[in-house]
């Protein structure tokens, strides 16, 4: 009879080849279909979930279903922290830091208030839905936007952005979860333990990062110059877990390693050119293979039942989402930062981008492993965002920057007509 850790490690091994092999053919099918790829991985979620061929369950797989959501969560972030560039941020820091906090805060409250009154749930567990889906999601932006021709200054804003109130919307939810659980809630501590939370990830990211930077760096301290890509890896686990032991944000503790490590050129700090391009093929491939592996353990915790029963009101909280919560939030967080001279239709374009994707993905999946009262109604809703903005709003970014005039090329074109 074989001991519970070789059965144990058969099941892993099992979800990995499962999600992996699936995570391929979906990928390739996105490419003929000119989908996103993200789309295609929640489909193969359902079709290997309990509803269509019951491959994947979270109950049979619970280790290895929170290992996968926490880790690519917190490697996400790292990758979209190296997409930072802190010379643009500079000039652009105040509406950036307003969007991840003010309009991250502003996003849940509207959001939770509408999802009250068309959920009729409780207004924490509506709360906690709001405070899901608020945020943003670089692992969709960074690759959008690499290849649209809009201002450096606009596209370093909208990535920044995301990045960051991904690393708030996890404070904010597990903040919210805490209360849950049996804590209680004052506006005061709430909003101190924030700061305190985001400080001290951000403390122990610089701290991670800047050793992490010098350990691989091509010069007489680059002792471990030959493992990037190792020292990548351990670099985010050490961060996440370094951060959640001291009680500060693991996930901004993994975003801020990530900026760390992308900018070590300012420290003049840099990567010999093959272990450069070793790790940046490396850290290619590892943020494809988590994001099949979150979107399709999301596809999998997508519960039919439910969503069948609340289609309608999901619906209309995505709407809310899209064109109340997220228009709102954004204006009035752009509006703080005089400094940075936003025009009209650069104001409306930020006011209409708000891609949901992988952190809402891993915290909805979370909730579900965790219990969290309501959790199916929110990993419900959480599904429907991620479609509905993934497939609208991100396939219609370029358009709209064209129709905005904010295509520098057809900009260039016009006045030289």
């Amino acid at each position: 009879m074989e001991s519970t850790a070789i059965v144990g490690s058969k099941m892993l091994l099992e979800l990995l080849v499962l999600v992996l092999v699936s995570g391929v053919v979906f990928g390739k099918l996105s490419e003929i279909l000119h989908l996103p790829d993200v789309v295609l991985f929640i489909v193969a979620g359902i079709i290997l979930g309990p509803y269509v061929l019951n491959l994947i369950n979270v109950d049979k797989f619970p280790i290895g279903n929170q290992f996968i959501l926490t880790f690519g969560a917190a490697y996400i972030l790292y990758d979209g922290g190296r997409e930072v560039e802190l010379d643009v941020l500079n000039k652009v820091k105040y509406t950036v830091i307003s969007l991840a906090t003010i309009g991250v805060i502003l996003s849940t409250f509207i959001t939770g208030y509408f999802a009250h009154k068309i959920l009729n749930i409780d207004f924490i567990y509506a709360l906690l839905l709001g405070s899901v889906i608020a945020s943003t999601d670089p692992s969709v932006l960074v690759p959008l936007f690499k290849n649209m021709n809009i201002s450096n200054k606009l596209k370093q804003t909208i990535i920044s952005e995301s990045a960051f109130n991904d690393a708030a919307g996890a404070i904010i939810t597990f903040s919210i979860i805490t209360i849950i659980q049996g804590g209680s809630f004052s506006l005061g501590s709430s909003s101190l333990k924030l700061l305190i939370t985001s400080i001290g990830g951000i403390a122990v990211g610089v701290v991670v990062g800047s050793l992490v930077s010098i350990l691989i760096t091509d010069n007489k301290y680059g002792f471990l110059k030959q493992y990037p890509s190792q020292m990548a890896i351990v670099g985010v686990g050490a961060s996440y877990l370094i951060g959640e032991e001291l009680g500060v944000s693991g996930f901004m503790a993994a975003f801020i390693m990530g900026m760390i490590c992308g900018n070590k050129a300012m420290a003049k700090l840099t990567l010999a050119e093959e272990s450069y391009i070793t790790h940046l093929r490396f850290k290619e491939v590892l943020t494809v293979i988590l994001r099949m592996m979150i979107f399709i353990l999301l596809g999998t915790h997508v519960q039919f039942n439910v969503l069948a029963q609340y289609w309608k009101p999901s619906l209309a909280i995505v709407f809310v989402l899209i064109f109340i919560a997220r228009p709102i939030s954004a204006f009035i967080s752009i509006s703080i930062d005089r400094k940075a001279k936003w025009n009209l239709k650069e104001v409306l374009y930020m006011m209409s981008i708000r891609e949901t994707g992988v952190i809402p993905a891993a915290l909805a999946g979370m909730m579900i492993t965790m219990k969290i009262p309501n959790a199916e109604i929110i990993s419900s809703v959480t599904f429907m965002a991620i479609i509905i903005t993934l497939t609208f709003q991100a396939s219609t970014a370029n358009l709209l920057a064209k129709l905005l005039k904010l295509d520098k090329d057809t900009s260039d074109a016009k006045s030289v007509a």
